[in-house]
């Protein structure tokens, strides 16, 4: 086992109190945090560790990505002007065209840019499976293993085409019956539910607007059969509200309630446009929510703390959020979402050590009162180390386990391909 000791960082531990070490010490041992503190690691833990002076840096959880669309980083760029029902039309045949070579590059260079913002874990809803396209799920999971990310992938489904009142066309779907076959098949094969585990898989039906209800019923039965979490898209613009009203004659979330998409091993993406009743029955039933203040092409996940901070003050006013509340949504409250909050999402002895160093005693940083709030109001910090169960994945901003030039150099071919056919 390789023991690693942190020492002389500011602390932030985002357990259940909130503890803070304004100089404080974190202890690795294997894949596991085993001592956390303030001032110095206990002598006892020192022989024969590497030790990081962590002087000037603020180390917190790892952050944790519970939404994202690894294949498009290969679609960057385009229909910038349209408003989310143009956009995917003006994309779905683009992504039809998708095969698993194209998605590893497409993941790889999306992860690398997650991993270099300070995320350890990624939540990927993957749901367009071109016929022939390959083990789409498999190039993603290889991408992941070579950068040493914490996987949670989807196996996501569309089977409402055009012609049936959907939104994709008709090449872009599959059967209802294929569909919950695929998943099933995605399960038994790559989910692994261990407490140390690095990819676990989820059942995840688009959306409303793309999966017919035959789908999304029979998913939930399926995912709880085999004990999976169910994820989906859900009130995510007010054209999905007017499509339900118009087909279903209730709102996203009372149409997903009928089908069984309620409940603390469901959780739904975006969620921008929830009434109060439907805020009540999330929060009744333990839904939960992927937040995603920007939906951006950039593809860091540090600096969507600081949009979030600033959405929601916005909205609510300059009291009625504050940084730590959202590097906790960022942290352990993607954990619960994912069911993982027993893993990974704090720093506390006995969780996986994915945590975060980021440098603060640059000029960008230097003399901040608060060295929180150098995380959620200021720039991002510059990463100077992250570890996934407890190995290095990137060091001073650059990744550790790959070459993130060739990634560049493939993914940018990947996008030419993809533009190409």
């Amino acid at each position: 086992m390789t023991r690693t000791v942190i020492e002389g960082a500011y602390v932030v531990t985002v357990d259940s109190v909130g503890s803070e070490h304004p100089r404080g010490h974190v202890v690795i041992d294997g894949t596991r945090i085993v001592a956390v503190g303030e001032g110095d690691a206990p002598p006892e833990l020192l022989d024969g560790a590497t030790r990081i002076d962590g002087t000037g840096h603020l180390l917190t959880p790892g952050l944790i990505n519970t939404h994202h669309h690894l294949y498009q980083w290969l679609t960057r760029g385009i229909a910038q002007d349209s408003i989310l029902f143009d956009w995917l039309v003006a994309l779905y045949p683009s992504w039809s065209c998708i095969d698993a070579g194209l998605v590893r590059a497409g993941a790889a260079g999306a992860m690398a840019v997650l991993a270099r913002s300070g995320c350890t874990t990624v939540a990927d809803h993957h749901y367009v499976f071109p016929q022939g396209s390959g083990d789409i799920l498999g190039g993603i999971i290889d991408a992941g293993t070579e950068l040493g990310l914490r996987l949670h992938l989807t196996r996501g489904s569309m089977d409402l085409g055009s012609s049936q009142g959907g939104l994709p066309p008709d090449f872009a779907v599959e059967t209802t019956d294929a569909a919950l076959q695929a998943s099933a098949d995605a399960v038994a094969r790559y989910h692994l539910p261990g407490f140390d585990s690095m990819v676990r898989v989820a059942i995840a039906p688009c959306s409303p607007f793309s999966v017919t209800a035959d789908l999304l019923r029979e998913s939930a039965v399926l995912a709880r059969d085999l004990g999976v979490r169910l994820h989906t898209h859900g009130s995510e613009t007010v054209e999905e509200e007017a499509f339900c009203l118009e087909r279903f004659g209730m709102g996203p979330t009372d149409y997903l309630e009928s089908l069984g998409w309620l409940g603390d091993d469901v959780w739904m993406a975006h969620c921008v446009h929830l009434d109060e009743q439907s805020i009540a029955k999330f929060a009744a039933t333990g839904t939960g929510v992927a937040h995603c203040p920007s939906s951006n092409e950039s593809g860091q996940l540090g600096t969507e703390i600081r949009n979030s901070l600033l959405m929601n003050r916005l909205r609510s006013g300059a009291d009625s959020i504050t940084g730590r509340d959202v590097l906790r949504v960022a942290t352990m409250g993607g954990a619960r979402v994912l069911g993982r909050q027993d893993e990974i999402g704090s720093i506390e002895p006995g969780k996986l050590a994915d945590l975060a160093l980021w440098r603060i005693d640059g000029v960008e940083h230097a003399g901040i009162a608060d060295p929180v709030a150098a995380l959620t109001l200021a720039g991002m910090p510059p990463l100077a180390l992250l570890f996934v169960n407890g190995e290095t994945v990137v060091e001073e901003g650059e990744l550790s386990r790959a070459d993130e030039r060739e990634i560049a150099r493939v993914a940018a071919l990947a996008a030419r391909e993809l533009a190409g056919r």
